[in-house]
């Protein structure tokens, strides 16, 4: 397993933009793949986007298409998701995740989690 730390999170009126960072611990970062999920309280986790660390291929839940962008750079160790046009119900606390076989939506099946961000929107 590697550890996560994210980093990045805030307050931010609707509209703006934040940068998350998750950076991991461990030299084998790069054989991971990596997630962004998010969770109120008293709701489910729920997923974000992930990234594959076989192709780098990206896949994004509805919500955050087109406003968020996940990147990685495995030469830092570092996962990112950069969020734009933010709106209040973005609201939540923001975590990262990883796993070397899991690239799904369901954040049970992932092996390792970051302490979250907390992201606040206001309107």
């Amino acid at each position: 397993q590697v550890q996560l730390v994210e980093s990045g999170g805030g307050l931010v009126q609707a509209g703006g933009s934040l940068r998350l960072s998750c950076t991991a611990s461990g030299r084998t970062f790069s054989s991971y793949n990596m997630g962004w999920f998010r969770q109120t309280p008293g709701k489910e986790r729920e997923f974000i986007a992930a990234i594959s660390w076989r192709n780098g291929a990206t896949y994004y839940a509805d919500s955050a298409k087109g406003r968020f962008t996940i990147s990685r750079d495995n030469a830092k160790n570092t996962v990112y998701l950069q969020m734009s046009s933010l709106k209040p119900e973005d609201t939540a606390v923001y975590y990262c995740a990883a796993d070397p076989e899991v690239m799904g939506v369901n954040w049970r099946d992932f092996g390792s989690w970051g302490q979250g961000t907390q992201v606040t929107v206001s309107s």
